[in-house]
Parts: C-alpha cells; structure tokens; sequence
C-alpha cells in the first residue's frame, strides 16, 4: 500500500523529525567537504528551529505521512532587495534547505515537495526560486536539474 505524502507548514511538533534530517544533510556536506563541514552536528540548534518555524519570513514545508511523520523538509527565506541601485525589487524564495530521509528517497517525496515550495512561491508573489547546492552533492544536483533548475551563478575557489 502506498502511503499518502501530505505537504504542509511545519509546526513545533516536527522538532525531532526536522533534527534528524538536518544531521542527515550535514552529514552528506561532512562526507563531501570535510574541510569545510564539522561532523555528528546540524545546523540549527533546538531554539533556532522553533524560531524559524514561527518567522513569516522563513516558511517551513514538511512532508508527512498518513501519520504525521516527517519525511522530508523545505526551509526557506524570502528575499528582496528594496531600492537597490543595482538590483530590481524583484521577491524570491529562496531554498536554504531541502532535505528528503534517506529511508524515503526515491517515492518522489522532493518532487512533490519541490512542487509545493513552487506553488508558495506563486502564492506569495514572487519571481522566481533559488538555491545551492554544493557540486559534492552530485545526487542534490541531478535532482534540481531534473527538477528543472539552472545555474543562476556559480561559486568558484582555489585553496590554499
């Protein structure tokens, strides 16, 4: 039997489920840049997951089960550059995060997730939708594209 994906607003409750998706994606940053990423940590702290879900400006999608289990996440931030004098005021979504478990992957739970963060963005007046992603998440990459993303900037360095 198929399961029933529903997407929807996080809530407080999501705490424990959001946490363990979050040391999922930093795991995956470790294991690709652990120059860059410490291990066997996340990148909200209990406090600032709680806050983020209660800011307008950052919305939270989830994807829930028939049981309201986590199964997937979307943070993002709305952005806007007022009365820049090199920018347009145009409003974007910006996905800071998005995270399926690696238990679910492969039942389209980010795609239809990826959908509702599109349709919010619509709803919510905006442009156009952004991320990044790190080219040591080549999984992450071929996702987006198929997703139909294209490079909007590329970030580039030389270590040293």
């Amino acid at each position: 039997m198929k399961s029933e994906i529903i997407v929807r607003s996080a809530k407080d409750e999501d705490l424990e489920g959001i946490k363990s998706l979050l040391l999922q994606v930093l795991t995956v940053h470790h294991e690709g840049r652990p120059d860059l990423f410490k291990g066997n940590t996340r990148k909200y702290t209990d406090s600032e997951i709680i806050s983020i879900i209660h800011d307008k400006n950052t919305p939270v999608l989830i994807a829930a089960d028939e049981n309201d289990q986590v199964m997937g996440y979307a943070f993002c931030i709305f952005q806007q550059h007022k009365d820049s004098h090199i920018l347009t005021d145009i409003k974007t979504l910006y996905i800071d995060d998005l995270c399926v478990d690696e238990k679910e992957r492969g039942k389209h739970i980010g795609s239809k997730l990826y959908e509702a963060v599109l349709d919010f963005a619509r709803e919510s007046g905006c442009y156009n939708v952004t991320l990044n992603v790190w080219s040591c998440n080549e999984s992450a990459m071929r996702f987006y594209e198929k997703m139909g993303l294209v490079p909007q900037k590329i970030g580039m360095e030389k270590i040293l």
